[in-house]
C-alpha cells in the first residue's frame, strides 16, 4: 500500500486530514443529537436542498458555499416551523423540498454558461475543493457548537428524549428545536467538500447509530461517535488514497460496512443463549 505518513507529503490530504478531525467532531456531537431526537430524515431534506443554492450560486456568479448557506438555513426554519404546526405536514414539506432542492440545482447547472466544477464533487465530496477558508470555517463552527451544546447541554437532552415532558418543565422547546436544525444546517454546508451532499448524511447517522449499540447515554454516544467517525475518516483516507478513489465514498461505503457487521454481530448476541439484550 504506502506509509500512512506519505498522507502528510501533499497539501490537499494535509487538510483533508485537519477537515477530517474537526468533521469527526461534528459527525459525533450532531450527529448524535440528529439520531436520538430521530431527524435524520430531515437532515437529508436540508442537504439535498443546499444543492439547489449551489446551483443558484454559481448562476449568480456567487461562492457556492453563500448559495449552499441560504438554501440550507431557509429549509431549515421551513422545515421546523412546519414541523411545529403538523407531524403529517412536516413529512410531506422534506419530501417535497428535497426533490425541488435538487431539481433547481440541476436546473441552474444547466442555466449556467461556461465551465462548472463538476457537480458530483458536491454530491459525493472532493478533497482538492477543500481551501483553507473552509478549514477556519470548520474550526469556528466546532467551537461554536462544542460550545453551544456544552451551555445548553440538559435542554438538549431534555428536547431529544421527552419533548412533551421539557415543556412542562418549561424549556422553549421551538427555539431549542430550530437552533438544533440550524446547528444541522450550517454543519451540512461546511461538510458538503469532504463527503458531498449525498454522503455527509450517512456519517451523521451511522456513527451515533454504533454507538447507541454500546451505551444509552448521550454523552457517551458523543464520544464514542467522535472516535467511531475519526476511525472511519482516517482508515477511508488511507484506503482511498492508497487505492486512487475517492474518499467520501470510501469512508462512507467502510462506516456502512462496519454499522451492518455491528448490527449482525449484536442480534447474534441476544439470541446465543444465556445472553440477556
Amino acid at each position: 500500500m504506502f506509509e500512512i505518513f506519505q498522507i502528510f507529503e501533499y497539501t490537499f490530504l494535509r487538510n483533508a486530514v485537519l477537515v477530517g478531525i474537526l468533521a469527526s467532531i461534528l459527525f459525533g456531537i450532531v450527529g448524535t443529537l440528529v439520531v436520538v431526537k430521530r431527524i435524520v430524515f430531515i437532515s437529508g431534506g436540508i442537504s439535498h436542498a443546499s444543492f439547489g443554492g449551489i446551483g443558484m450560486a454559481f448562476f449568480l456568479g456567487w461562492d457556492p458555499l453563500i448559495g449552499a448557506f441560504i438554501f440550507a438555513i431557509g429549509s431549515a426554519l421551513g422545515i421546523g416551523y412546519i414541523g411545529r404546526e403538523s407531524a403529517q405536514r412536516e413529512d410531506t414539506s422534506i419530501g417535497i423540498i428535497w426533490a425541488v432542492g435538487m431539481a433547481l440545482g440541476a436546473l441552474f447547472y444547466h442555466l449556467t454558461p461556461g465551465y462548472l466544477p463538476s457537480a458530483e464533487s458536491f454530491l459525493f465530496g472532493n478533497l482538492l475543493m477543500i481551501r483553507s477558508v473552509d478549514i477556519v470555517l470548520l474550526f469556528i463552527l466546532t467551537i461554536i457548537v462544542v460550545l453551544c451544546i456544552a451551555l445548553l447541554y440538559r435542554r438538549f437532552q431534555a428536547v431529544s428524549f421527552d419533548e412533551e415532558f421539557s415543556k412542562v418543565v418549561g424549556i422553549s422547546t421551538n427555539k431549542i428545536y430550530l437552533l438544533l436544525l440550524l446547528i444541522v444546517s450550517i454543519s451540512i454546508v461546511l461538510l458538503l467538500k469532504f463527503v458531498g451532499i449525498i454522503l455527509v448524511i450517512a456519517m451523521l447517522s451511522i456513527p451515533p447509530s454504533i454507538a447507541g449499540m454500546f451505551t444509552y447515554d448521550m454523552k457517551e454516544m458523543m464520544m464514542y461517535s467522535i472516535l467511531f467517525s475519526l476511525f472511519f475518516t482516517f482508515t477511508g483516507l488511507w484506503v482511498s488514497y492508497g487505492l486512487d478513489i475517492p474518499a467520501g465514498p470510501t469512508i462512507v461505503t467502510f462506516a456502512g460496512l462496519i454499522f451492518i457487521t455491528s448490527l449482525i454481530g449484536s442480534k447474534i448476541e441476544r439470541i446465543i443463549p444465556g445472553r440477556t439484550s
